[in-house]
């Protein structure tokens, strides 16, 4: 086995690990945060972890002109964005920086996938 296979087991084995954890916090968001240990009065602070830890991602895929990467990041980026939008909405409370977080995002997805589609660095 060479390294680079043993590299994307370990990426899938994260992809597997977090989908795992996404599913439990959506099933049942109380019993699942406290399964993984966090706390409400710091989720504040942990958001802002998640947000600072997207920008390092954000920048490396631009400083190494990543543009498969940085699709991917806006895809995220997007999904994330609409779906609080969403969660929100649907709670009736204000969703309109959420919302519009994750349209930006689509429209960067498509100029990052146009770039692709002209044949811009992969």
């Amino acid at each position: 086995m060479t390294l680079t296979t043993l590299a994307l087991i370990c990426g899938a084995l994260s992809v597997v690990v977090l989908a795992l954890l996404a599913a439990l916090v959506a099933r049942d968001p109380v019993r699942g945060l406290a399964q993984l240990t966090h706390r409400p009065a710091q989720l504040p602070l942990v958001l802002g972890d998640r947000y600072a830890a997207f920008a390092g991602l954000a920048l490396a895929a631009v400083l190494w002109g990543d543009l498969r990467m940085l699709l991917a990041l806006f895809l995220a980026f997007a999904f994330m964005g609409l779906a609080d939008g969403a969660i929100y909405a649907r709670a009736g409370h204000a969703h309109a920086k959420h919302t519009a977080s994750g349209a930006a995002s689509l429209l960067g997805a498509a100029v990052v996938g146009a770039a692709l589609i002209s044949g811009g660095p992969q």
